[in-house]
C-alpha cells in the first residue's frame, strides 16, 4: 500500500517525513468521485495534517470565495448573513452616520449637503462648511470613513465657516436617505434627483412626479449623476412613468438569446425631459437612461456613464447567506452593449455646475442667476450641489470658466500653446483669457477667469460680490 508523503524543504536539502493515512482511492475510483467529494477530501486532509490549527469555517468561506473569484466578475460576490444585511442596507441607502454628503478636493474636505432631520443638521452643521479635523486628526491624515460608526457613538468635527473655526460633537444614528428629491424651478421646470434605485424608489418617484404635475410641470430635468444603480424592478417601474408602450431594454442569459423587456401599460410623460449623467451613473441608472434616450423621450447631458450593463441576482442560501451572481447582460432598446464602455451623452459637459446650468437651459430656463462661492451653489435662490468656483486673489475676483461659459451657452477650451482659456460662443466667436496677464488662473486642474476681464469681452454678464457674506452672483442680461 502506498502512503502519502509530506515533503518539507530545508536549506541543506530535503527531509522526507512519512505519515500513514487512510488509503487513497484508485485512479478509476477518483474519476468517479464528485467534485464535492474532492473538496471535502482536501478539507479533511487540511484539518488532519496541517501543522497549524485550521478554522473549518474559514476553509469553507475560502473555497466559496475561490469559486466565485474564478468567474473574474467584479460584480459576483458571496455574502454571509452580516454582509448580506449590510449590502441590502447600502442598496436601500441606509447606513449609520451623521447625515452629510461630503466633497473632496485636492486641498480640502467640505460639506456639500446636510440631510434634513439628520444628527448633523441638529448639531448645526451647514452646507459649505470645511471639515478640518475628525476626532482631532487632520482630514489629510484620515480616510473620511471615520464619519460612520456604530449607532450612539460620537464623532467630533473641527469645522471652518466664514473664517471662524468651531468644534461640533455629533452622535451617530441610523440614516435612511430618501432616494428621490424634487423641486420646481424657473418656468415650471421639475428638477428630480434620483440617488439610488432602492426598493421604494419607484413609489417615491411616482409621488414626486404627481407633486410636480400638480404644480404645473412643463419640462423635467432628471438627475442621475452619482447614482450607482440598485433594483432593476424599480428602474422598470420608473421607466413606465415615461413610456406608455415600448422596449425598456433587451436581456440575455447563458443562451445568448436576446429577450425584450417591454412596457405595455405605462404612461406618456408628456413633457420634454433632460437626463443628467456622469461617470458614476451606473447599472440601473444606465438602463433607465438608455430607455429614455432610445425611445426619443430624453436628451442626455453630462459625461459618459460608468458602463455596467450586467444584472445580478440575489440568491438566498440555505444557511441564510446570499450569493450575488451576474445572471444576465442587458442592452439598450437600440441593442447597444455598453459594458465597460458607458453611454455617451448627447451633449457632453464637464463640471457639476455647468452640467446643471446646461440641462436647465435645454429644459427651457431663460432667466438664471447662479450664486454661491467655492463650495455651494444656488440657482435662482434654490440650493443645488455644485459651486460657482469663486476665487479671490489680490484685487481680482475669479469664477469658474466652465460656469461662465455655460451661462452664456458657450464652449470653453484650453489653448496650451498660448496658455489661454478660450470661450467660444454658438456663433463661433472666440475670446481668450491669458494666464500670463492674470485674466485667468489655474487651480488643481481647473481654470478660473477674472470677472472684470470676462465682462469686457462678454458685456451680457452681470455679476456682484458680497465680501461680507463671501457670496458671488452671476447672471446674463
Amino acid at each position: 500500500m502506498k502512503s502519502a508523503k509530506i515533503m518539507t524543504a530545508l536549506l541543506s536539502g530535503c527531509l522526507a517525513l512519512s505519515i500513514a493515512v487512510a488509503p487513497l482511492a484508485s485512479a478509476a475510483e477518483a474519476q468517479e468521485q464528485s467534485n464535492t467529494d474532492i473538496i471535502n477530501e482536501v478539507m479533511n486532509y487540511l484539518e488532519t495534517y496541517n501543522l497549524s490549527e485550521v478554522d473549518k469555517e474559514a476553509l469553507i468561506r475560502g473555497a466559496i470565495d475561490g469559486m466565485v473569484n474564478t468567474l473574474e466578475d467584479p460584480y459576483s460576490q458571496y455574502f454571509d448573513k452580516a454582509e448580506a444585511s449590510e449590502f441590502e442596507h447600502s442598496v436601500d441607502l441606509e447606513y449609520v452616520g451623521i447625515g452629510i454628503r461630503i466633497q473632496y478636493t485636492p486641498t480640502e474636505l467640505y460639506i456639500e449637503e446636510v440631510l434634513p432631520g439628520s444628527p448633523a443638521e441638529q448639531a448645526g452643521l451647514k452646507r459649505g462648511d470645511t471639515i478640518l479635523k475628525i476626532n482631532g486628526v487632520a482630514v489629510e491624515d484620515t480616510k473620511g470613513d471615520e464619519l460612520s460608526g456604530a449607532t450612539g457613538t460620537k464623532v467630533t468635527l473641527l469645522v471652518l465657516r466664514n473664517g471662524v473655526t468651531k468644534s461640533y460633537r455629533i452622535t451617530r444614528n441610523a440614516i435612511a436617505s430618501v432616494s428621490v428629491t424634487s423641486k420646481l424651478i424657473g418656468p415650471q421646470i421639475a428638477y428630480i434627483s434620483l440617488s439610488g434605485f432602492t426598493q421604494t424608489a419607484d413609489e417615491e418617484f411616482t409621488a414626486a412626479l404627481d407633486k410636480m404635475r400638480a404644480a404645473g410641470m412643463k419640462s423635467m430635468v432628471l438627475d442621475l449623476r452619482d447614482n450607482p444603480g440598485g433594483y432593476m424592478d424599480s428602474a422598470y417601474n420608473i421607466a413606465s412613468e415615461f413610456i406608455d408602450k415600448g422596449i425598456m431594454m433587451y436581456t440575455s442569459d447563458q443562451t445568448g438569446a436576446l429577450t425584450p423587456v417591454t412596457i405595455t401599460d405605462g404612461s406618456k410623460i408628456g413633457v420634454p425631459v433632460v437626463v443628467l449623467t456622469n461617470e458614476y451613473s451606473a447599472s440601473a441608472s444606465e438602463a433607465l437612461t438608455g430607455a429614455l434616450r432610445d425611445n426619443n423621450i430624453a436628451t442626455v447631458v453630462g459625461l459618459r456613464s460608468f458602463g455596467k450593463a450586467r444584472i445580478q441576482s440575489l440568491l438566498p442560501m440555505s444557511n441564510g447567506d446570499m450569493l450575488k451572481l451576474t445572471t444576465q447582460k442587458y442592452l439598450t432598446p437600440n441593442k447597444e452593449d455598453f459594458n465597460h464602455i458607458g453611454l455617451a451623452p448627447d451633449i457632453e459637459v464637464k463640471g457639476k455646475t455647468a452640467q446643471l446650468i446646461t440641462a436647465l437651459q435645454i429644459a427651457g430656463m431663460t432667466r438664471m442667476e447662479a450664486s454661491g462661492d467655492n463650495h455651494i451653489l444656488n440657482i435662482n435662490g434654490s440650493a443645488f450641489a455644485g459651486n460657482v468656483g469663486l476665487v479671490k486673489e489680490g484685487n481680482h475676483i475669479y469664477a469658474s470658466a466652465r460656469v461662465l461659459a455655460s451661462l452664456l451657452e458657450s464652449d470653453v477650451s484650453w489653448d496650451a500653446k498660448n496658455k489661454k482659456v478660450l470661450v467660444t460662443t454658438g456663433a463661433g466667436k472666440s475670446s481668450g483669457f491669458a494666464i500670463a496677464s492674470k485674466e485667468a488662473i489655474s487651480r488643481n486642474g481647473e481654470t478660473f477667469i477674472d470677472l472684470n476681464a470676462f465682462k469686457q469681452k462678454f458685456p451680457a454678464l452681470v455679476w456682484s460680490y458680497d465680501a461680507k457674506q463671501n457670496q458671488l452672483k452671476l447672471s446674463v442680461k
